[in-house]
């Protein structure tokens, strides 16, 4: 009887024993039907073997094999192994990842015949040519293939990295290749597949993301396993996709943290896609503008191959002049200076486009009552209520609670209650109100919740039809808008008083990417960023345009801190009802580490519990414990061990879980 070891998406480390039916062939990789306990369960053969250490009469058969989805390849489930190991994650849970939404898939469903021959058709890249610059990256690129060989490529926005990428990609899909490209966000896919069909008609492409439906999400999926498409563009799930003619990876704007899952199974995207480039041999590209310090280290240590596109592609478009004025005028509109509104009245007049950036969405950041400094907030987390004004609500924008707006102070009865902070529609407010003739949209999260929503604004902006765009980082990255001359900045200071080591990193890279929305064309632009801080090194980097004398600032501290990237991070996190059970499950995760670490004579520091930096949220106390390693081989040996003491630790209702390599501390 043979016996297949099957992994199930469930918490627990250990494929499952099931024997296999006399006339079902069962093979590594299989997608299986079993039971466990009462449950039905779809799970991956991830062995097939002669005997089990279970019992014979214990082992349950499997129910079906599913024939509507290929097997996964051999290098797929040696990628699941690696992601499992690296990021302390069960395997069955990380091979629930790499597959399609299996709910949709009717059992009638078969997989068409097929061929990973490309079609006929040419496959030259359309366009305008490639400068010297971009000429020199896609053939350093292209001459690479068929080997691992990790390039970052630099460029200032607008230098023009798509055309390299896709001048990179059309060479591999003529050598009979597939393309993966990864983005950071669902938005940006529609019109980086409208750039791809102008400059490879004929490359057969498919997305890969959470928001398609079921079925097309299975069918893409599908085409890209059996080697019918040419191109797969897709955000981080799509690292995982069976490829079997993968020749060229590129991860677009590599730094972004939306690579990184946050929870379930925490994987870095950007990281996954580097690993499975060496697995597969391939070239892999990691693009953008403001490179992660992990990225940049190891350009600078030749570790990666730099690339540099220090100009912009479109001959008379320069970068964007910088101007930085004070955030607390006392003639300001709603937190629009009088400079910054002059400017917008400005380009009005010259039938311009301009960007008022804020990275806060909703009215308000929170509701004050002026007679007795009662502040609105959530009845299930430690942070404060929104002000919503088009829903008359307040909302919280970490657990999703929702109340209706209150008229009165429900301390003391008073009706004065102040709005605090600006959001996007408190700007959007304002701003219509001072410019009544001016067409202005606002985008964020809230606004673009309908499909297609998103794609109506942009189509928008691009046919002159906007005068005025107010938004969050939705709009800081990926658009090219030729008639945008004017970007406004407003409350980036916020980010200079977070707690967070990483938190400059993100604003350097949140502002130089909005920065660059400004002149992408022929007409000059201009950037008005409002702070109380114009001589911080940041706002000097700015100003300069110098994204490189900031970030050796950053490597500077954090050398000097040992922190990443000069240092290897795990985080353990938990969270429970009470405040009792997190800390004592916590404490002795903690001792247990240190106790781990001693006993293998490892170099790893694990600090005491503290508090999460939201002790509360949607109704949970949190809490984590951090460990520190100078060498990642060490906080590798580390982790498998610490986990198993954390395991055998009581608290059952504690709800824990590990993140390798964390963008923060919870």
């Amino acid at each position: 009887m043979a016996i297949a070891r099957v992994a199930l998406p469930v918490a627990t480390a250990a494929p499952f024993d099931y024997w296999i039916p006399d006339g079902l062939a069962v093979t590594r990789g299989a997608l299986v039907e079993v039971r466990l306990a009462r449950r039905a369960l779809a799970g991956v053969v991830v062995d097939v073997v002669a005997t089990s250490e279970v019992a014979q009469e214990r082992l349950q058969p499997i129910v079906e094999l599913r024939q509507d989805v290929p097997a996964l390849p051999a290098d797929v489930l040696v990628l699941a192994e690696f992601v499992a190991k690296y990021y302390q994650e069960p395997l069955g849970l990380v091979l629930a990842q790499m597959l399609p939404p299996l709910a949709a898939v009717t059992r009638k469903a078969r997989l068409s015949p097929g061929d990973p021959a490309p079609s006929d058709a040419p496959r030259e890249r359309r366009g305008a040519p490639l400068n010297v610059d971009q000429a020199r990256a896609a053939r350093s690129i292209i001459e690479a293939a068929g080997s691992f060989a990790p390039y970052l490529l630099q460029g200032v926005t607008g230098s023009g990295k798509t055309e390299v990428y896709l001048a990179a990609a059309a060479e591999c899909i003529a050598a009979n290749g597939q393309v993966l490209i990864l983005l950071p966000e669902i938005n940006l896919t529609p019109q980086f597949r409208q750039r791809i069909a102008d400059a490879l008609p004929a490359a057969r492409t498919v997305t890969l993301h959470s928001r398609l439906p079921a079925g097309e999400r299975l069918r893409n999926w599908r085409d890209a396993a059996s080697g019918h498409a040419d191109l797969v563009l897709g955000t981080r799930l799509a690292v995982f996709t069976p490829l079997p003619r993968l020749g060229l990876i590129v991860i677009d704007e590599e730094h972004d943290t939306s690579f990184k899952q946050q929870d379930g199974v925490r994987y870095h995207g950007r990281d996954v896609a580097i690993w499975r480039a060496r697995q597969r041999n391939v070239p892999v590209v990691l693009g953008s503008a403001t490179p992660s310090l992990e990225s940049l280290v190891h350009a600078q240590k030749a570790r990666y191959r730099w690339e540099k596109l220090p100009r912009r592609a479109m001959a008379p478009a320069r970068e964007a002049a910088v101007r930085f004025v004070p955030s607390r005028d006392a003639a300001a509109l709603e937190g629009i200076g009088a400079p910054l509104e002059a400017a917008l009245a400005t380009r009005l007049e010259r039938g311009e486009q301009s960007l008022v950036f804020i990275n806060r969405r909703g009215y308000a950041v929170s509701l004050l009552c002026s007679s007795c400094g009662w502040q609105a907030g959530c009845p299930r987390c430690s942070g404060r209520l929104v002000v919503h004004r088009e829903t008359a609500d307040l909302r919280c924008h970490h657990c999703g609670h929702a109340e209706r707006l209150v008229r009165t102070c429900p301390e003391c009865g008073n009706v004065d209650l102040v709005p605090l902070g600006y959001g996007t529609q408190r700007l959007e407010r304002a701003l219509g109100a001072r410019f009544t003739d001016a067409r202005i949209e606002r985008i964020d999260r809230d606004s673009t919740r309908r499909k297609g929503a998103f794609a109506g604004v942009r189509e928008r902006v691009q046919a002159g039809e906007v005068d005025i765009l107010v938004g969050t980082q939705m709009l800081a990255k990926g658009h090219d808008f030729p008639r945008l001359t004017l970007v406004g900045v407003v409350g980036a200071d916020n980010a200079l008083y977070s707690g967070d080591f990483r938190a400059t990193e993100r604003l350097a890279a949140l502002l130089f990417q909005v920065a660059g929305r400004a002149g992408r064309a022929d007409l000059p632009g201009e950037v008005i960023v409002q702070t109380d801080f114009p001589t911080h090194p940041l706002a000097q980097a700015l100003a300069a345009h110098d994204y490189e004398r900031f970030a050796e600032t950053l490597l500077a501290e954090r050398r000097a801190a040992t922190l990443p990237p000069f240092a290897h991070l795990a985080m353990l996190v938990a969270e429970a009802p009470t405040r009792d059970a997190v800390d004592t499950f916590l404490a002795a995760a903690s001792e247990a580490g240190r106790s781990t670490a001693r006993a293998e004579s490892l170099s790893v520091e694990v600090f005491p519990a503290v508090p999460a930096s939201m002790p509360r949220r949607a109704g949970l106390e949190r809490g984590q414990v951090v460990a520190h390693a100078i060498e990642r081989a060490a906080m590798q040996r580390f982790l498998p061990q610490w986990r198993n003491a954390i395991e055998a630790l009581p608290g059952r209702r504690v709800r824990w879980g590990l993140d390798v390599d964390p963008l923060g501390f919870a």
